[in-house]
């Protein structure tokens, strides 16, 4: 068995899902990040599949696209995010889900199931 990786966005300022959030994904190699896979969020905020169906164990990188979103959703608000990067450790073979719950001026992300 090896792990697997989903991930879905909430907007919780408008208190619906991040639909159409571009999110780029990235193993952490030494000090480089190689780029595996991009996706963008359906409707209900999540990936139409895995971001990862098979991931090994190691180091990773969730970089949600938070300021085109957040931009042409209301570009004549200020906004405080810009790209946010998430990056966690893969260390067993199981599920993991990495959410990212989001308003123009914070974030938190979490392991969920």
């Amino acid at each position: 068995m090896t792990a697997s990786l989903t991930t879905h966005v909430l907007d919780t300022a408008g208190g619906t899902p991040a639909g159409g959030m571009t999110i780029d994904l990235f193993r952490i190699e030494g000090d480089e990040r190689v780029h595996l896979a991009s996706a963008v969020t359906n409707d209900d905020g999540r990936t139409d599949a895995p971001i990862l169906p098979d991931a090994d164990h190691g180091t990773y990188e969730i970089v949600f696209r938070c300021a085109a979103w957040l931009d042409a959703r209301a570009p004549e608000r200020r906004r405080f995010l810009g790209d946010v990067p998430v990056r966690f450790g893969i260390d067993e073979d199981a599920h993991y889900h990495v959410p990212l719950l989001l308003s123009p001026f914070g974030y938190s992300t979490y392991r969920g199931s």
